[in-house]
């Protein structure tokens, strides 16, 4: 069997007296597709920010291929992150000063990958999404569908072990959700990563190898 990409085991996220979430364990493989689903409320952007090492949990552990993130400081968990996670956010979060390539070019920048390296990856990943002729685009001058295929293949650039996707569809018309969840699933089936999505889309879950409800007392397998 195909080791474990992510393990989480006892994790709970509480403000205040109120628990968001607790007990919750499970483990997602490198190269597997895994969908959580749960009401709104529930925690589930908050899990994913957890998984990044972008939120703080109360209790248990979060090991990603054998770094164990409740022992990496902030620096520690962004330099991490900064290697090993693609995350693909609701909102976009492109950098609207940047034109396209550049956006995509910016984790491979973070990473110190020679120039030329850099400029051959971002045109693969632009030919990848479908952009090709929009590289020199700012992001205001493109629609919500290219928003979103912009920050897959800035999440996919540099070839993360782990990609995390927050409602990638929750903004897109039913064609195009359809589009990016394709490209989505394929490019990261292509480079092997560990796919954790966030979604409310039926659709969306449906495509996954696995669905797992989140609740506040724990999270279990979608029959």
């Amino acid at each position: 069997m195909t080791a474990a990409a992510v393990s989480v085991r006892g994790l709970a996220r509480r403000y205040g007296a109120s628990a968001v979430f607790e007990g919750v364990d499970f483990d997602v493989r490198a190269g597997e597709f895994v969908a959580i689903v749960g009401p709104s409320g529930v925690g589930k952007s908050t899990l994913l920010n957890c998984l990044a090492g972008l939120d703080h949990w109360d209790a248990g552990s979060i090991d990603a291929a054998g770094t164990r993130l409740d022992t990496l400081d902030e620096t520690a968990r962004a330099i991490w992150r900064r290697r090993h996670v693609g995350f693909v956010f609701q909102a976009f979060n492109v950098l609207p000063h940047l034109d396209v390539a550049q956006n995509i070019a910016m984790p491979l920048m973070l990473l110190g990958q020679p120039p030329a390296e850099r400029r051959e990856r971002v045109h693969a990943m632009l030919a990848a999404v479908g952009l090709e002729t929009l590289g020199e685009r700012l992001p205001e001058q493109l629609s919500g569908g290219q928003l979103q295929r912009v920050a897959i293949a800035r999440a996919l650039a540099h070839r993360p072990a782990l990609l995390l996707a927050d409602e990638p569809t929750g903004n897109l018309d039913p064609d195009t959700a359809a589009r990016v969840m394709d490209l989505l699933v394929a490019e990261a089936r292509a480079n092997g990563a560990a796919l954790v999505l966030v979604t409310h889309s039926p659709a969306a879950a449906a495509r996954a190898d696995r669905r797992l409800h989140l609740s506040a007392t724990g999270i279990a397998a979608v029959a």
